[in-house]
């Protein structure tokens, strides 16, 4: 095989390797995916279990976080899209804000509603920018 042939032979290869890529997850690695996510959800989930007050409840906001932006995530890669795309932002500020919100009740009285405050402040930021932005 000749240089030039070898060339063609490695860039139809690079080609065929980029379009399956560009194709996405089949429907069996997207279920497959999906499984790991609720696994991963119940595993983290069960690690909350050993740790006490608020602790616990941060554990628990964290892990149900992670599971739904880890599921919008995989949603994007997909079917990717301007909406799944939104999705996976709105996922991550929810999730930041409601963990923000049960952090604060590790404080007390003025100190617990600034925190309040300045997570619902957050938030409302987080969806105002990505209100403005053209997905």
């Amino acid at each position: 095989m000749n240089l030039k042939s070898l060339t063609l032979a490695l860039m139809g290869t690079v080609f065929v390797v980029g379009a399956a890529q560009a194709q996405g997850m089949t429907a069996d690695q997207h279920s497959a995916a999906k499984k790991q996510i609720e696994a991963d959800y119940k595993a983290a989930k069960a690690q909350c279990d050993t740790l006490k007050d608020n602790a616990k409840d941060v554990c628990k906001e964290e892990a149900e976080a992670k599971e739904k932006i880890a599921k919008a995530e995989l949603e994007q890669q997909y079917k990717p899209s301007a909406k799944h795309k939104r999705e996976v932002d709105e996922a991550k500020a929810k999730g930041a804000y409601e963990v923000a919100e049960e952090k604060c009740d590790d404080s007390t009285g003025e100190a617990k509603d600034a925190c309040k405050k300045q997570a619902k402040a957050d938030y409302e930021k987080a969806k105002a920018d990505i209100k403005a932005t053209k997905y």
